[in-house]
């Protein structure tokens, strides 16, 4: 059938992961604290689901250093564009049935 809740991609079921992704996608790449204060997500939170979606091979996750400091940058990787543009297909689609 076309439409079903089948299409939708259930590592984008969170809040935090989908808007996580939203904004890796509309970025070409953007770091923790960016990200932290964009989803106003606790450090863990963001953390934890940025794993979830680099355990997926959704996102890309580059470590280094400014100074000594360290800096964490993520972006989107090709697979997790068309996987959230899949997502974000089967959702319009689910609401064009639905009107």
């Amino acid at each position: 059938m076309s439409g079903s809740i089948d299409n939708l991609n259930k590592m984008f079921e969170s809040r935090v992961r989908l808007a996580l992704m939203s904004a890796l996608v509309a970025n070409e790449g953007l770091d923790f604290n960016s990200l932290k204060e964009l989803l106003g997500a606790s450090d863990g939170n963001l953390a934890s689901h940025a794993n979830a979606l680099e355990a997926e091979g959704y996102i890309k996750v580059k470590k280094t250093f400014l100074g000594k400091k360290p800096q964490t940058t993520y972006s989107a990787t090709a697979a997790g564009r068309r996987a959230f543009t899949e997502h974000v297909d089967a959702l319009a689609e689910l609401l064009n049935i639905s009107r």
